[in-house]
């Protein structure tokens, strides 16, 4: 016997012990029963003390299985095999105890000898369930019991000429309990198949447990290593985004404003992919929130779709949009915006000729909005993969100008988030249709701020910039200054206080991770117990689940490395907006302080 099978075999004789220690303490009571009836039968025909004292006997011997076999499982001290024993030698004397009745056989008339037999053949043939079969445990009740009743058939008592209805008799007693063996047989084997079937479900749920738990470390890992990474990564990226940003504002030649304008345009692509990373970790911290709102689908899409104009003519693409005026709808229109842009996206890298067309239809209470292509499409095994994580189809080189494999990932997560139905409609080398269904809206008139009003308020700003790196701390400075901004620049919270109060900002942009224990939520904390409501703007590069929730619960504005400069002043922009005429106020509070 092999350890495998060795354990098998461990695992069955506990298991029985376990059902013996069960059925021990369930059995008694239909046993006593049955012992008290036929006592009762043989009363007024012996000495009613004979029968007194074997009911007397078959209690006794049920106590003693009652009470032992519902140790046998507890005493481990005792290998399984002696347990089995000792379960084995109980059933035995619980059988013997029973074939005694049969000396009452002589004594009792043929319809009173019969209910007897009935009664001993029953319990034989309970105790196949009651011993799940075991052929030890089973036989040792079985054999005394089957025997004894056999001969008391085929003896006659010794009192009178057995007939040929008794020898049939006996004869059919034996045969039954033949029978009753098969079945224990059969039952036993059963029982040996589900404990090993149930023994195989513990392991399989023990495996399924480990690799669970190896899954959600490497999920935590894979967090961590993006959280990590893109903070690393993004503050170099943040710092050439800003002085790109300022170098395209300054005078200079056609030659150098091309390569100026080259250098952004790959530190813009490279920030969409960091973007498509950050995604991923605002959506796995659950921090993203909707905020719908009532908007024309007519000209959000005609700006979307000139955006991806350029992108497509250099493909030698075209673009088409068909959308009636009067289509609205109720949304988050930012997030919505992030889907639509990434199935455009997608179209455009897929298409390698033809058009990409956008439209939107009313169906209902709902507007469809489809980009359809004429791309290379997506095969029938291939429909269910491309809402992974960096599958790409296509793309087994990896290049990178192919994006990373998380737009339509971002989609569907999005999609759900927005609780948007999403449909995909694809052919292998014809072209594919993703559609959304969007709640329609009744129009609205939508009061607007314009860029003129938005850019004064940032002429003179006095802005206050707390980050722990030097360059992103002089690029900082260099971008604010040629907007017109009075920049002050601090690198902790310690610094930011002192120069908070000696000159009273409109505006702070906080790194979220400063130097050690520091962290720009303290910082502004700091700021705000000096001058209250202050505007201020978070800028971090990390993506970690957990840093993300804490922005997000302060509720700030966060903003994620690399910041363009288009992305700072609208935050800039909507801070001066949301608090209105605030940086006045403070400043007449300081004045009637001074």
């Amino acid at each position: 016997m092999n350890s495998t099978e060795r354990r098998e075999q461990i695992d069955v004789d506990a298991a029985l012990l376990q059902l013996l220690a069960k059925q021990g303490r369930r059995v008694p009571y239909p046993v006593g029963l049955s012992a008290v009836v036929i006592a009762v039968l043989a009363a007024d025909r012996i000495a009613p003390w004979l029968c007194i004292a074997w009911v007397g006997l078959v209690f006794a011997v049920l106590a003693l299985r009652w009470w032992a076999l519902g140790r046998l499982p507890r005493l481990e001290q005792f290998s399984l095999q002696r347990r089995l024993q000792w379960a084995v030698a109980l059933s035995a004397l619980n059988g013997v105890v029973f074939s005694l009745s049969l000396f009452f056989a002589p004594y009792l008339s043929d319809y009173q000898r019969m209910v007897q037999t009935i009664l001993l053949l029953g319990l034989a043939a309970g105790a196949v369930a009651t011993t799940a079969g075991n052929a030890r445990v089973f036989l040792a009740f079985l054999i005394p019991v089957s025997l004894a009743n056999s001969l008391a058939w085929v003896s006659g008592g010794g009192v009178h000429a057995v007939t040929w209805i008794e020898w049939v008799l006996g004869a059919l007693i034996l045969g039954f309990a033949w029978i009753l063996a098969s079945l224990a047989r059969d039952a036993w084997r059963v029982f040996v198949e589900s404990v090993n079937i149930r023994a195989q479900q513990l392991k399989n749920n023990q495996q399924l447990r480990l690799a669970l738990q190896q899954a959600e470390s490497a999920i935590r890992a894979k967090t961590r290593f993006f959280a990590s990474a893109s903070h690393d990564l993004r503050q170099p990226m943040h710092t050439l985004s800003l002085f790109g940003a300022a170098l395209t504002m300054r005078p200079l030649d056609d030659a150098s404003a091309e390569i100026a304008r080259n250098m952004n345009m790959a530190l813009r692509s490279l920030a969409s992919q960091m973007d498509a990373l950050l995604d991923i970790s605002k959506l796995d911290a659950q921090v993203v929130q909707v905020s719908n709102e009532v908007f024309s689908l007519a000209g959000w899409l005609s700006r979307l779709q000139q955006e991806f104009v350029p992108a497509a003519h250099g493909k030698g693409l075209s673009v088409h949009l068909d959308c009636p005026p009067q289509a609205w709808v109720e949304s988050d229109p930012v997030l919505l915006e992030r889907v639509v842009r990434n199935l455009i996206d997608n179209a455009i890298k897929y298409t390698q000729k033809g058009s990409i067309y956008i439209s939107a239809q009313r169906q209902g209470e709902l507007w469809r909005v489809a980009v359809r292509d004429t791309g290379i499409g997506i095969a029938e095994d291939e429909k269910a993969r491309v809402f992974e994580e960096f599958y790409q189809i296509g793309n087994p080189e990896r290049d990178r100008a192919k994006g990373l494999g998380l737009g339509l990932s971002i989609v569907s997560r999005l999609v759900d988030l927005l609780d948007l139905h999403l449909e995909m409609e694809s052919e292998h080398g014809v072209g594919s249709c993703f559609s959304l269904s969007i709640s329609a809206a009744e129009p609205r008139h939508v009061a607007t701020v314009s860029d003129a009003e938005l850019g004064a308020r940032l002429n003179n700003l006095r802005v206050l910039v707390i980050d722990d790196e030097d360059q992103v701390r002089v690029a900082m400075s260099t971008l604010l200054a040629s907007y017109g901004c009075e920049v002050e620049l601090a690198s902790s919270t310690r610094e930011a206080m002192v120069k908070g109060l000696t000159k009273v900002p409109d505006l702070v942009l906080c790194d979220l991770r400063l130097r050690g224990a520091d962290d720009g939520l303290a910082a502004i904390r700091s700021l705000r117990s000096a001058h209250p409501r202050l505007p201020a703007v978070l800028i971090s590069g990390d993506t970690a689940p957990e840093r993300l929730r804490e922005a997000h619960a302060a509720g700030l504005t966060l903003l994620h490395k690399p910041v363009s400069a288009e992305q700072l002043v609208a935050a800039m922009q909507a801070a001066i907006a949301e608090r209105g005429s605030i940086s006045n106020v403070i400043r007449g509070e300081a004045g009637a302080i001074g």
